[in-house]
């Protein structure tokens, strides 16, 4: 069903239950997860001047710590699951649509709030985005509290 599995992430809290099920899917279908990471060129370019460098640099470490949180969620639900990892430039749901297409990805998984979108009503604007423009299936996840009781543990 599955072969290819697209996990966008922002390192923030809410995207891990995002990158737990798609780590959870890969490993039941068998199938490759591609962590995807998108510094937000809009985020740097809106800074001041004397801070860019410095913001650019944070969001490359933040980045990087990212992608390594969804290798190790990997390997610590399979250790044969294969995750590969890409780094991105530009506005965050354009390119994961663009990278989603391009590895001709069966699914997108995405959290529903990153770390922007605390003050949105219901979905976060790439999530909503991604969703509304992606010619692939996207599933959004949304994070639940440990007292919520829908909460589900796969």
């Amino acid at each position: 069903m599955f072969d290819t599995i697209v996990v966008a992430t922002d390192g923030s809290d809410s995207v891990g239950r995002a990158v737990d099920v798609a780590v959870d899917l890969a490993a039941r279908f068998d199938a490759a997860v591609h962590a995807l990471y998108v510094l937000d060129t809009g985020e740097v370019e809106s800074s001041p001047d004397e801070v860019r460098s410095d913001l650019r640099d944070a969001l490359d470490d933040h980045g990087e710590r990212a992608l390594a949180a969804v290798v190790e969620a990997g390997k610590e639900r399979d250790e044969r699951l294969e995750v590969t990892t890409e780094v991105r430039e530009g506005r965050p749901a354009k390119e994961v649509i663009a990278y989603a297409e391009s590895i001709d990805a069966d699914l997108v998984v995405t959290g529903t709030r990153g770390r922007h979108g605390e003050n949105r009503f219901l979905i976060g604007s790439v999530a909503e985005n991604v969703v509304r423009m992606c010619k692939v299936p996207v599933l959004t996840v949304r994070r639940l509290t440990d007292e919520d009781p829908r909460r589900v543990t796969f």
